[in-house]
C-alpha cells in the first residue's frame, strides 16, 4: 500500500495523526473536511482521480500547505481560496475542465503550476506577480496569447506552451534569463508539420508481435518487438498514449524525431507507424549495457535532475559526456530542432560513456520561427546544456592537477552557458572549441 495513502473511513475514524502528507482516491465528490483537522501538519495534499469541482472557502486554514495535486478532477475554474494559502508552492491542476484562472486564485508563493490539459483561453495579468515561478505547465490548452507582465517572471525556468492557439511568441518569453527548457509545438505559429512525417518509412503496427515493456514516458510506452517472420531481429516500438501529453501532441513529437536525422549520439528511428489508428515510432533496439545517466527532478528540485546515492561519474567522463551532448544538439539546430527537455534523465550511457540521445515530447520545429527566435531558442537550450553539465559535475571528483584543469574548463563553460543576458551566451558550435580546446 502506498505509506501516504488513506481512505476516508480512517479519517472520518480519527486514524490518521499529524501527518506531512496524505493522499486519497476515493471517487469523492465533496471535500472531506476532516482533512483541515490536520492544518498544523499537513504539507503535501493529493486528491487526484477522485470527482471534485470545488474546495472549501476554508481551505486555507492548511496553514502548512506547500503541495497541492488535483489532477483528474471536475474543476471548471482554479478554486479563489488558494489566493488565501500563503504557504503553496506547487499546484497541480491538470485534466480538469478548467476554463477561467482568475487573479485572486493564485497565490504569490508559487513556484510550480500545472494546469496541463484544460480548456484556459486566458491568464490574468496577475501571472506577472508571481515572481518566485519556476516551472509552468500550459500544454494542451486554448491559449491565443500570453500576459506580458510575464516579462517580471524572472525565475522561470522551464515552460510547456504546446498545444494551444498561440499565433506568436511575444519577445520578452526568449529573454527571460533563466529560461531553459521550452516547448511550443501544436500551435499555429509553428505552421505545418515538416515533410518528415510524409516521406519517411512507414509501417503498420499490425507487423510487429510487441513482447516485454522496455520503458514509459508521459508520451508513450516502449516494448520489445520484432516482425513475425523474423524472431532473431528485435527493434524497439513506441506507442504513442492518447491524442494529447504533458508536452503535446504524439504527432509533433514523431514529427521532431523524424525531422532530426542521423546521429552517433541519437537513437536511432528505423520507421514511423502513421496508419490513422496507430500512431508510433520503430527504433534500434538499445543494447542492455546502457543505463540512465540520471533520475528525473524531485518535488524538492523542481526543474534540476536528481542522481542515485551512489551515481559518480569522473572528470573524463563528464568531459567526453559534454562534447558528445554538445555534438548532437549542434546537430538538431541545424535541422531547426529545438530539443526541450534537454536532462540527463533523457540520456543514456554505456561503459565507454558513449551517449544516446532520445525523447522528443517536449520537442519544438524551428523552421517557422524568424533568424532571432530561432537564436535565442539556441540560447535557451545552451543555458539548459550549462545546467546538464553542471547538474554532472555535483556528482564528479576532481583528485589530480589534470583533473582539477578539467574542472576549471568546464566550469568556464557552465558559467557562459548560463549567462543571464540571452545574447551573451556561446552557440552549441562555440562550446564544441572551448570544450576541446587544449
Amino acid at each position: 500500500m502506498h505509506p501516504h495513502r488513506y481512505t476516508l473511513q480512517q479519517l472520518q475514524n480519527n486514524e490518521v495523526g499529524p501527518v506531512k502528507r496524505l493522499q486519497m482516491v476515493e471517487q469523492l465528490t465533496e471535500f472531506p473536511q476532516e482533512i483541515l483537522a490536520l492544518k498544523d501538519s499537513l504539507e503535501v495534499l493529493d486528491l487526484s482521480d477522485n470527482k471534485l469541482s470545488s474546495l472549501p472557502d476554508d481551505f486555507d486554514q492548511l496553514a502548512k500547505l506547500k503541495i497541492l495535486f488535483l489532477s483528474q478532477n471536475c474543476f471548471t475554474e482554479l478554486p479563489h481560496v488558494l489566493g488565501r494559502c500563503k504557504s503553496l508552492e506547487m499546484i497541480g491542476f491538470k485534466s480538469n475542465q478548467i476554463t477561467v484562472v482568475r487573479s485572486q486564485s493564485l497565490p504569490l508563493s508559487t513556484r510550480w503550476l500545472i494546469l496541463t490539459d484544460n480548456q484556459i483561453e486566458e491568464l490574468p495579468d496577475r501571472m506577472g506577480a508571481l515572481t518566485q515561478l519556476k516551472k509552468l505547465a500550459l500544454a494542451g490548452n486554448r491559449l491565443k496569447k500570453l500576459p506580458d507582465s510575464m516579462a517580471n517572471c524572472t525565475e522561470l525556468e522551464l515552460i510547456r506552451l504546446s498545444a494551444n492557439n498561440l499565433n506568436t511568441l511575444p519577445k520578452w518569453l526568449f529573454n527571460l534569463p533563466k529560461l531553459a527548457w521550452l516547448a511550443f509545438s501544436g500551435n499555429p505559429v509553428c505552421g505545418a508539420r515538416s515533410n518528415a512525417l510524409k516521406e519517411f518509412a512507414k509501417v503498420k503496427l499490425s507487423e510487429y508481435v510487441l513482447g516485454d515493456k522496455l520503458g514509459e514516458g508521459a508520451s508513450g510506452e516502449i516494448f520489445l518487438a520484432n516482425k513475425p517472420q523474423d524472431d532473431q531481429a528485435f527493434v524497439a516500438v513506441k506507442r504513442f498514449k492518447g491524442a494529447i501529453t504533458s508536452d503535446g501532441y504524439p504527432q509533433d513529437e514523431l514529427d521532431c524525431c523524424l525531422n532530426a536525422g542521423t546521429h552517433t549520439n541519437l537513437v536511432k528511428t528505423i520507421a514511423q507507424i502513421n496508419d490513422g489508428s496507430s500512431l508510433g515510432i520503430v527504433m534500434e533496439l538499445i543494447p542492455p549495457s546502457y543505463h540512465n545517466l540520471g533520475l528525473p527532478p524531485s518535488l524538492i528540485t523542481c526543474t534540476r535532475d536528481t542522481f542515485q546515492n551512489d551515481t559518480y561519474y569522473s572528470a573524463l567522463q563528464v568531459h567526453h559526456i559534454a562534447v558528445q551532448m554538445a555534438s548532437v544538439l549542434t546537430h538538431l539546430h541545424a535541422h531547426h530542432v529545438s530539443h526541450g527537455d534537454i536532462y540527463a534523465h533523457n540520456s543514456l550511457i554505456d561503459a565507454h560513456s558513449h551517449l544516446l540521445f532520445g525523447d522528443f515530447g517536449a520537442a519544438s520545429q524551428l523552421h517557422h520561427l524568424d533568424e532571432y527566435q530561432r537564436d535565442a531558442m539556441q540560447a535557451i537550450e545552451v543555458r539548459a546544456f550549462g545546467y546538464f553539465v553542471e547538474d554532472l559535475l555535483k556528482v564528479s571528483a576532481f583528485t589530480s592537477e589534470a583533473q582539477l584543469a578539467l574542472k576549471s574548463r568546464l566550469e568556464t563553460v557552465i558559467d557562459a552557458c548560463t549567462a543571464e543576458r540571452v545574447s551573451e551566451r556561446p552557440k552549441f558550435t562555440d562550446i564544441m572549441g572551448l570544450l576541446q580546446q587544449d
